[in-house]
């Protein structure tokens, strides 16, 4: 349980880094060090990652660094979305999740390392329904691999949405905790089927840490050179990325 609760303390401190990351490190904690199976694991990520986004949001909100508009376009579509991912994910196993959650870790990895420096692309550049299906298609994933989206939210909003960076990671937080609530309360209604519960003793510890560790990382986020911080982290979830895929497909 030590290395569990080393593990919430990396996911605040990723999200209040990074505005990203969290439940990419969620899943494999919940999986690998406390041997829950998989679709429990991605719903009580949903849960933990939801509520430590939310909570670790309010001071960029009290600093007025949350985009109203952003999150009402990108996140409630993505309500809808990470409910249907979530509803996708009955017809597989939770292998198959697994796989395609590697997959995703790879993705991460490449968006966190790429050399180009995030430059917003002005705004109302982005015109409203795209924005809507860019939450829609976020959102699904969220709720098909439990991840809560940040890394591809995070560049949406500033590639897409003309957000300066801080703004788009204080608003990604709120984006994230809408989402994978949504997510959460579906899974609520599939995990009986499977003969599964969420253990929500894990869940509450999780989210206290996670919290706490959330909240310095937002101090440290402006103090940190975030260049070096995003590359390190992408050869890490290169590491666990390849790690769950072998492991998925032996599974």
């Amino acid at each position: 349980m030590t290395l569990a609760l080393l593990g919430a303390l990396l996911v605040g401190l990723s999200l209040g880094l990074l505005g990203s990351g969290g439940s990419i490190l969620t899943v494999p904690v919940l999986v690998y060090l406390l041997g829950e199976p998989p679709k429990q694991a991605i719903a009580e990520s949903l849960l933990i990652v939801g509520s430590i986004a939310l909570l670790g949001g309010v001071p960029y909100a009290l600093r007025g660094l949350v985009d109203g508009r952003s999150v009402l376009l990108f996140g409630l579509p993505g309500m809808a979305g990470t409910y249907l991912g979530a509803w996708l994910s009955r017809f597989v196993t939770g292998e198959v999740q697994l796989l395609a959650f590697a997959l995703v870790m790879l993705l991460a990895a490449y968006l966190m390392a790429r050399p180009a420096p995030l430059r917003p692309g002005g705004p109302g550049g982005r015109k409203a329904w795209k924005i809507v299906l860019d939450g829609i298609s976020v959102g699904a994933l969220t709720g098909f691999v439990g991840v809560g989206g940040g890394f591809l939210i995070v560049p949406a909003l500033v590639l897409l949405g003309g957000l300066p960076i801080h703004l788009a990671i204080g608003t990604s937080l709120f984006v994230i905790a809408l989402k994978s609530f949504a997510g959460f309360y579906k899974y609520l209604q599939l995990l009986p089927a499977e003969g599964l519960a969420v253990d929500y003793t894990v869940a509450g510890l999780f989210v206290l840490v996670g919290t706490l560790g959330s909240l310095l990382g937002g101090r440290l986020a402006v103090r940190l050179p975030q260049g070096s911080l995003k590359r390190g982290f992408a050869l890490f979830l290169v590491v666990m990325g390849v790690f769950v895929a072998v492991q998925s497909l032996a599974g």
